[in-house]
């Protein structure tokens, strides 16, 4: 069975579970920039930068992984949110890009695989793709509108780099997430069709949008559902929310997402909004109750945490969820869904 039709196939018994966050679980390791560092020899401080302790403490992502699997995960995403030529540019490791990719998977692969042995349950690894510092649809310059500091192409070759690397360690999905940009998202979208044709095979994405403010868009000026008609060509294994800001101001947008695709659907927030000193206090059983309601509703097929979850929260999502049934994925009637900023939707 493929990992697509084994997701789906899970996902129609019960409500899966994805992990939480891994830059609050590392932070909270208190490390020091020799241990980012390591031996490498790099000339940048590389504090902060997360993605390369796959090389250089690749025991702290491994017990990320370990501990959420053990809170109840059915899904691991990769630490590999930066691991790409752009964001690693900043650290000056960017010739450091596939050894990152491929050793990050291999880690994910290698705990998923253990917790299967235990127990037979198939574990899932996603290569986690963030979606860089630069935006292809906005210019970074108020004086020059069209101004870009990359094109379509470039971006799309940044990816295919990282792709790549995440496939032959071992992922089973790619994962495009924290979409602020629907173009950035389209040029991961193109970079994991082109990995997957030169496989020869399917290579299931997921994608997964940010909304950047309460009126529901992403900072491209997507809608939700605008979103979704921009990328169903794709054919996502799963669609959904991710990040933005805590539950409560997700819910309605999660009720249009369920409404309107026949992907699944996965929504990972925040654990609320973060404190005065960008601190999450939402305790786990207030984030499992707000994203129960989800589940309840039969809106939701996989949750999990953003942003200053941890695994104490996804225990008790898992916990909350597990005798709830799943999303039942709706016969969508055919028609032509386009999208600008709105979605149109226009009668076959």
């Amino acid at each position: 069975m493929s990992a697509r039709e084994a997701l789906r196939d899970a996902a129609a018994q019960r409500i899966l579970i994805i992990d939480g966050a891994f830059g609050t679980e590392i932070q909270n390791c208190g490390l020091s920039e020799a241990d980012y560092a390591g031996t490498l020899g790099l000339g940048h401080d590389q504090k902060g930068n997360n993605d390369i302790l796959a090389l250089t403490r690749p025991d702290v992502p491994e017990a990320i992984h370990r501990a959420y699997f053990e809170a109840g995960a059915d899904i691991a995403e990769t630490n590999t949110f930066s691991a790409n030529r752009i964001s690693q540019a900043d650290y000056g490791a960017e010739h450091l890009v596939r050894e990152i990719n491929l050793e990050s998977a291999r880690i994910a692969r290698r705990v998923a695989d253990e917790f299967q042995a235990r127990d037979g349950r198939r574990r899932f690894v996603s290569g986690a793709i963030g979606p860089t510092n630069k935006t292809l649809s906005l210019s970074p310059d108020v004086n020059d509108p069209g101004f870009r500091e990359i094109d379509f192409d470039h971006l799309k070759d940044v990816y295919r780099e990282q792709i790549d690397a995440l496939v032959e360690g071992g992922v089973d999905f790619i994962l495009i997430e924290t979409i602020f940009d629907t173009l950035n998202a389209k040029a991961g979208i193109k970079a994991a069709l082109e990995a997957g044709e030169a496989l020869g095979r399917d290579l299931p994405i997921m994608l997964s949008m940010t909304i950047t403010d309460l009126s529901g868009r992403n900072l491209s000026g997507h809608t939700v559902e605008a979103f979704w008609h921009a990328v169903r060509h794709a054919r996502p294994v799963t669609i959904g929310l991710n990040c933005s800001f805590g539950a409560e101001q997700l819910r309605p947008h999660v009720r249009t997402l369920a409404d309107s695709c026949d992907a699944l659907v996965m929504i990972y927030p925040n654990a609320g909004l973060p404190n005065d000193l960008g601190a999450y206090d939402e305790l786990p059983e207030t984030t499992a109750s707000l994203v129960g309601e989800w589940a309840k509703s039969g809106q939701v097929n996989i949750l999990g945490g953003c942003c200053g979850s941890t695994p104490a929260h996804i225990r008790a999502i898992a916990d909350f969820v597990r005798d709830l049934p799943p999303r039942a994925l709706p016969q969508v009637p055919v028609k032509t869904r386009l999208a600008g900023l709105e979605p149109m939707v226009i009668a076959a």
